[in-house]
């Protein structure tokens, strides 16, 4: 399954005040994704992004049924949700960071819903909450406001608009503040709509 590899940058966790988890989407790798901690973080942040096996976090589709990606996807949600648990030791989750991008922003979304809590903000560059069918069963916890962002194109090849939708759906009951915004003929990228409104809503919001 996959190994417990967090790839680090910023400042020392025992030092620094805010995380940002980031997470690399299908094919991608811990240091692509760290890129982005530019657009969001200063220097008060322990900056996280853990390595896929093989740098893919599940095999199939995330709206296979779950049992085709498994065990992996087991696997990464326990990584993920493993690296919150130790980061929150020094850091409080309300100021602990999600963010990802396809692949792991579906994974972001996934972890964040199945153990909601007053996260600093959960950011989603195109993705959606996992399964051919969504079980709201499978989700616990309260967000207590805490700002979520999908970000999603009318039209992208691998996750469809409407599953964004339901997410966003999802989450507000579990009690998050949910922004969904949608980007007409965007391919499967991050724009800099999406990294500007991330920055002034969530990364920097009091």
């Amino acid at each position: 399954m996959h190994s417990y590899k967090i790839v680090e940058q910023g400042r020392p966790l025992n030092k620094a005040s805010k995380t940002l988890i980031l997470l690399h989407g299908r094919g991608g790798t811990a240091f692509d994704i760290l890129k982005l901690a530019k657009e969001f973080c200063d220097d008060t942040f322990y900056i996280a992004a853990p390595q896929a096996t093989n740098n893919i976090w599940y095999p199939y589709s995330f709206m296979a049924e779950e049992k085709t990606n498994e065990p992996w996807l087991s696997s990464a949600v326990e990584t993920i949700k493993r690296l919150i648990d130790e980061t929150s030791l020094h850091i409080p989750r309300s100021q602990i960071y999600l963010m990802g991008f396809s692949q792991g922003a579906c994974l972001a979304l996934e972890v964040s819903a199945r153990y909601a809590a007053r996260y600093g903000g959960v950011v989603a560059f195109t993705g959606g909450l996992i399964g051919s069918a969504l079980d709201e069963e499978k989700y616990h916890g309260n967000f207590e406001g805490t700002k979520v962002f999908i970000g999603n194109s009318d039209k992208d090849p691998h996750v469809p608009l409407l599953r964004s939708e339901q997410s966003k759906d999802i989450m507000k009951k579990l009690g998050a503040n949910v922004t969904l915004k949608v980007y007409h003929g965007m391919g499967h990228t991050i724009n800099e709509d999406e990294i500007n409104w991330v920055k002034k809503h969530i990364m920097r919001s009091p």
